[in-house]
């Protein structure tokens, strides 16, 4: 009887496809960690670090006089309010503290608590009093004027006013919301986080931010000022699509108490903004806030604020001088570096 060989025992195709598969992510995986450890050495913090309930926060503190405080929108770092000018322009005799939210930039998130706009201006707010930040105007600009009009909801004895640029103020549905949900999700979300999404983020990066400025043209100097790497880091995408999934619910808790907002509330928008409509979000908040005065630009997008960062400086000295105070009020200087809880970057 002739000698046969025994058979080779050969892999199905599901199972060879989902090799595949696991070894692409992985690779992936291991890229994009690679591309986020290279993007924090190649842009270090430029602020100093502050532990808040155990979060710790990067922010900035330049200039002195009135406390004014800036809190970005979704996908970006505190760089943008540098990059616009408008950090520039109100430093020149303000106090200005720029935050990274929590899980932008080189701020914390942690896992064990949702970061609604509410927690987010909570541990600002406790921030702000570590600070010695006394009374601040706060600008916020597009997810950042949930966290601004959260501080005025439930601290507004600790604020001055309210200068809300190219804000989401009233819940409707979002596309976009739709979009990001997935990786916000635990598990599922981490694993898109770590291969997936920031290769699709690289992709759409640019097309993304002209649509953003839209149909003013984008800054070529933006992504020097923002380090497009920095952006796309596994930790950012988490915060930005947990961002996106708590904007409906935040702009819904918040909706009900716009008539008791007594302070000064100057609200900016671009007429041709195609992420949030001005006049269903602007110009409807101004219609029911008591105290407020809205300026919708012409040929200007959601990024308003790099076309009008002096009008929105102004809007600041208005608001002072509605609500006069002395200028000697504690914690209106910059501060000093031996301070306990400022802790100097490394």
């Amino acid at each position: 009887m002739p000698y046969l060989p025994p058979k080779r025992k050969t892999m199905s195709p599901a199972v060879a496809t989902l090799a595949v598969a696991a070894t692409t992510a992985i690779a992936a995986a291991v890229w994009n960690r690679y591309k986020a450890k290279q993007a924090e050495r190649d842009d270090p913090p430029i602020g100093r670090f502050i532990d808040v309930d155990g979060v710790r926060l990067h922010y900035t503190d330049t200039g002195r006089g009135p406390c004014v405080v800036l809190l970005h929108g979704n996908t970006v770092l505190l760089q943008d309010f540098e990059a616009s000018g408008v950090t520039g322009m109100l430093a020149e005799d303000h106090r200005v503290i720029s935050f990274d939210r929590p899980g932008f930039g080189y701020s914390e998130r942690p896992r064990n608590r949702l970061w609604t706009a509410q927690a987010q201006a909570a541990l600002l707010q406790r921030a702000l009093e570590l600070l010695r930040a006394d009374k601040p105007v706060v600008i916020g600009h597009s997810w950042g004027t949930l966290v601004a009009l959260s501080l005025a909801v439930d601290s507004p004895a600790q604020v001055r006013g309210l200068v809300l640029v190219s804000g989401y103020y009233f819940p409707s549905a979002r596309l976009d919301v739709a979009m990001t949900a997935p990786a916000a999700m635990p598990v599922v979300g981490d694993v898109l986080r770590y291969t997936a999404s920031p290769f699709a983020g690289r992709l759409l990066m640019k097309k993304t931010v002209q649509a953003m400025f839209a149909p003013a043209s984008m800054p070529e100097a933006f992504f020097g000022s923002m380090p497009r790497e920095m952006l796309l880091r596994p930790s950012q995408i988490r915060a930005t699509s947990e961002d996106a999934a708590f904007m409906i619910p935040a702009a819904t808790r918040l909706r009900d108490h716009y008539p008791s907002i007594d302070m000064p509330v100057r609200i900016f928008a671009g007429a041709g903004d195609k992420v949030v409509d001005p006049e269903s979000h602007s110009a409807r908040l101004h219609a029911v806030l008591p105290n407020s005065t809205l300026d919708v630009e012409l040929d200007a997008g959601h990024m308003v604020h790099y076309k009008i960062a002096a009008l929105i400086c102004a809007a600041v000295s208005d608001i002072e001088a509605q609500t006069p105070h002395s200028p000697a009020a504690k914690g209106s200087g910059q501060p000093h570096a031996n301070r306990p809880e400022a802790i100097a970057a490394s």
